[in-house]
């Protein structure tokens, strides 16, 4: 995403700043992943959930205040989740509230699994500044190991198989798959939802190379567009899908 679009408050810490931009250079790889969570049967996931920055006028003053969202949903625009933190001082939200907020307002993202935990570059950030025994508190009240604060990881065996960096292994597993679904289901290769989003549309949000192929060999047109104009291209080139760019350029 491009640096322009991220969202901060003024007076913040520069070390939450640089957290806050990492976390939206690199939050298409938590939607990836989630993406392929829902449609797993049995769920590989323990955590996941994104943090928001949110605000209000209060007395001609903005305030900002970034909390953490889940049940996640993302359309290339928008996050969509429920608000699992109470507000301090903002009274236009509450717990509970289902959120829509634009994707320049992501301040972090986790998701954590077998163990390990992926993102939280804000926790990170100040886990950094934390005793060792700080951070052993810090993590039993998560009940998680957030391991070495200067070295994030971004998704699922990262360090084994660093190809997991351009491609979900999913993507490439359930190949076959999702040929037969096609095959027998033509229809939904051409299918628009309500707003205008084709099964490419999504694909290509999260990120998929594999599944793109499958699509456009069965079909898929790359240049039909959602109801805010949009081509699967689009969506690759704004999250920086850069595999796609070859395969999704008219």
């Amino acid at each position: 995403m491009e640096n322009d679009r991220i969202f901060f408050a003024d007076g913040e810490n520069p070390k939450m700043i640089e957290a806050y931009k990492k976390a939206q250079e690199t939050f298409k790889y938590f939607w990836r992943e989630l993406s392929w969570e829902y449609r797993r049967i049995i769920p590989a996931l323990d955590v996941a959930c994104v943090k928001l920055a949110f605000t209000q006028e209060i007395d001609g003053e903005t305030i900002v205040e970034h909390m953490w969202i889940n049940d996640i949903n993302f359309d290339g625009e928008n996050i969509y989740g429920v608000l699992i933190n109470d507000p301090g001082e903002l009274t236009n939200v509450q717990n509970g509230d289902e959120i829509a907020i634009p994707i320049n307002q992501i301040s972090d993202w986790l998701f954590a699994t077998q163990g390990k935990t992926y993102g939280g570059f804000t926790i990170q950030a100040m886990r950094s500044e934390m005793s060792e025994a700080e951070r052993e508190e810090h993590d039993d009240a998560w009940g998680m190991d957030f391991g070495d604060y200067n070295d994030i990881l971004l998704v699922y065996e990262q360090k084994e198989k660093p190809e997991n960096l351009i491609e979900h292994p999913m993507s490439k597993n359930m190949k076959d798959s999702l040929i037969e679904f096609v095959t027998n289901n033509p229809q939904e290769v051409s299918s628009q939802d309500e707003q205008g989003y084709t099964f490419l549309h999504r694909e290509a949000i999260a990120g998929n190379q594999t599944s793109v192929e499958v699509l456009l060999a069965s079909g898929a047109d790359k240049n039909a567009a959602n109801q805010h104009g949009k081509t699967a291209y689009d969506y690759a080139k704004q999250l920086q899908w850069e595999h796609l760019f070859p395969l999704l350029e008219s």
